[in-house]
């Protein structure tokens, strides 16, 4: 027999981790040579300008809505600009005493896009919500009735004409963009074309030609004697070319899904409307969220072009509220700071909404 010696196996390296801060940290920013280059660049750029952006923004800043010290500071930013003007900025040109209907209105729209993105929510009677909450926006709004004043369209501004265009816009286009991406692939030609030159002939033009058109030209059109609020004027132009753009998205995700499943369909007997509900729009809708919200984001933005029709939503208010007022026009660039946090804001919300779709649309996907 032959004698076995113990042997000590060297102990064995401590595996990696590969979760929390530090292993991100390691494999995102300096997981290579080339990425650990790009890291310690722009490091040494933030290095550079934070201190002095900080300095300027914060340390030397002018807080309380004084523009005498604002003036006398020179050197930092002067917030007292948004102190002073943040009712003009996010109310507009809406009378003073009664700003208290406005910011009843948007918060109960801001509520309802929570609970429209919400799953619990998600039933036919949301469409009974949606109803009865813009009748109740539309009435603390515009009043005339109920004991509240009247107050012209015309009259709306900030951020509540903001989140009333965009949402709005993005409600009717939504539909209308997957009828116009399924009448491009239509088999009749007569749909196929006029979905066609639709699409074409909207993106062919800026915003702000659509939003003239519909605001100056539209109402030469109409008979005498009748008009169209502006305010709903603006709504079409906005939602006709945001359902362009969107229905090409959708039919990017139409175009995706095999033919075969479709045959499938038809030898099951699930006529045209029942295969798009059911199988083919469910799916082509799953792959292109990110298209979708992006579309999205951008009818939100798109909406500071109604300057140009004289309606003042944020960025219109904004100059509003400063070309009005000598003291506090050398700081618009607070002033667009300001807005453009709101925007992030919300845009980021719904960024971070797309991510949480595409979790719930691929759960099917994933192993």
């Amino acid at each position: 027999m032959t004698a076995q010696t113990f042997q000590r196996i060297p102990p064995r390296p401590a595996p990696v981790k590969t979760g929390g801060a530090i292993a991100w940290i390691r494999a995102n920013l300096f997981g290579g040579r080339t990425t650990t280059l790009s890291t310690l660049a722009i490091g040494a750029i933030l290095l550079w300008y934070l201190p002095q952006f900080f300095n300027w923004a914060v340390f030397e800043a002018v807080w309380l809505p004084d523009a005498d010290a604002c003036h006398a500071a020179g050197v930092g930013a002067c917030w007292g600009v948004v102190a002073e003007k943040y009712r003009i900025i996010i109310f507009g040109r809406y009378p003073f005493g009664e700003q208290w209907r406005p910011l009843v209105a948007t918060l109960l729209m801001l509520a309802l896009l929570i609970a429209s993105c919400t799953r619990m929510f998600w039933r036919p009677s949301l469409a009974v919500l949606w109803i009865a909450v813009l009748s109740v926006f539309f009435w603390l709004m515009y009043g005339n009735a109920f004991g509240l004043t009247k107050v012209e369209t015309d009259r709306w501004g900030g951020l509540p004409l903001t989140i009333l265009l965009s949402s709005l816009s993005i409600v009717m286009a939504f539909p209308l963009a997957v009828l116009v991406a399924l009448g491009r692939r239509s088999e009749l030609p007569a749909i196929r074309s006029f979905c066609t030159i639709y699409v074409e002939l909207i993106r062919g033009v800026p915003l702000i030609s659509v939003l003239f058109m519909a605001s100056f030209m539209f109402p030469l059109f109409m008979p005498p004697g009748l008009s169209i609020d502006v305010l709903v004027r603006v709504l079409l132009g906005i939602t006709l070319f945001a359902a362009a753009y969107l229905a090409e998205v959708i039919r990017g995700g139409l175009q995706a899904i095999p033919k075969s499943q479709v045959e499938a369909a038809a030898t099951l007997g699930l006529s045209y409307w029942q295969t798009q509900r059911k199988i083919v729009l469910p799916q082509a809708l799953a792959i292109v969220v990110p298209g979708i919200i992006n579309s999205f984001i951008s009818t939100f933005k798109d909406t500071s072009l109604v300057t140009v029709v004289s309606l003042y939503e944020l960025t219109g208010a904004l100059s509003l509220a400063l070309n009005s007022d000598a003291d506090w026009r050398p700081y618009k660039i607070e002033g667009y700071l300001f807005i453009a946090l709101i925007y992030f804001v919300f845009c980021f919300s719904m960024s971070r909404y797309s991510r949480w779709i595409e979790k719930q649309v691929n759960k099917g996907n994933q192993r």
